[in-house]
């Protein structure tokens, strides 16, 4: 396979975690890729060796002209973008009530605002060919919500129903659209990368207080392996009828279907109302 008939991949993000195995392996495989971070250098390393087919570009996800750039000079050189991997975000945690405003936006602006603008830089090239595969990394928070996390949820859950509606927009293009949703994971996501606003409320130490605690505790000891994540988001894009959502990890893959099947049957329990609400039929 040429150079220039290989996959174009753009991925946010690439600094550390799963950014940066999924920018190695797919180098690693021959193919394309422009791998990104807000501070470039940070991902150079990622390049050596493979400057023939690789970029390493700054971008901030909240900075439009950053994405209007690197979307440019990922075009300029190789003439397309087959796959975008929207995985550039954070996490946020506190109680729902000790949220910070500052930071709950700030939040926003990366893990939903900023993905949303990426990938409307690079729909108008996917639309005019008919193909491309997003993949949007969210996160079993994006299914379930957990105490201290209500803020970091209500990002994921916010990209979970944007992609549904993306999905049905696209799809009948030749666009595909999968939400990846990690569990636990042995990346910086609980590390270095994790903004903390402490809980010093009573009432919440045994629910938001105790995850706040649990989270940096278990930080490096997650079962998830960051390189089979990102083996599985390859085959992702290898597949011809990709799934809309696949959960990583074991733990995730438990945690999101017990919570769907409850979720299923208090929904059928209430059917009777449900129906009820509607204008009889003769009206």
């Amino acid at each position: 396979m040429s150079p220039s008939s290989t996959p174009v991949w753009f991925i946010t993000g690439c600094s550390t975690g799963f950014g940066r195995e999924l920018a190695r392996l797919v180098l690693e495989r021959g193919w394309r890729a422009v791998v990104t971070a807000r501070d470039a250098d940070r991902v150079a390393d990622l390049v050596t060796g493979h400057e023939d087919r690789a970029l390493a570009l700054a971008l901030d996800v909240t900075d439009a002209g950053q994405i209007a750039a690197t979307v440019k000079a990922a075009t300029d050189t190789f003439g397309r973008i087959d796959v975008l991997v929207n995985n550039a975000g954070y996490g946020y945690q506190s109680s729902v009530e000790e949220g910070e405003d500052d930071k709950i936006r700030a939040q926003f602006d990366a893990n939903v605002f900023g993905l949303f603008a990426m990938t409307r830089a690079v729909l108008p090239a996917m639309r005019a060919r008919h193909s491309g595969h997003i993949l949007n990394v969210t996160s079993v928070a994006g299914l379930v919500g957990f105490p201290a996390s209500g803020y970091y949820a209500a990002t994921k859950h916010a990209v979970e129903g944007w992609s549904d509606s993306l999905a049905a927009e696209v799809g009948p293009l030749g666009i595909h659209v999968t939400c990846v949703e990690p569990g636990p994971f042995r990346t910086d996501w609980a590390g270095r990368s994790l903004i903390q606003t402490p809980s010093r409320i009573a009432d919440y130490a045994e629910t938001a207080g105790a995850r706040l605690k649990a989270t940096a505790e278990k930080s490096g000891t997650q079962a998830g392996d960051p390189v089979r994540a990102a083996q599985a988001m390859i085959a992702l894009t290898e597949n011809p009828a990709p799934p809309r959502h696949i959960v990583l990890g074991a733990w995730g893959f438990t945690a999101v279907t017990d919570r769907l099947r409850a979720r299923l049957a208090e929904i059928e329990g209430q059917e009777r109302i449900s129906r009820e609400t509607d204008f009889p039929e003769s009206a």
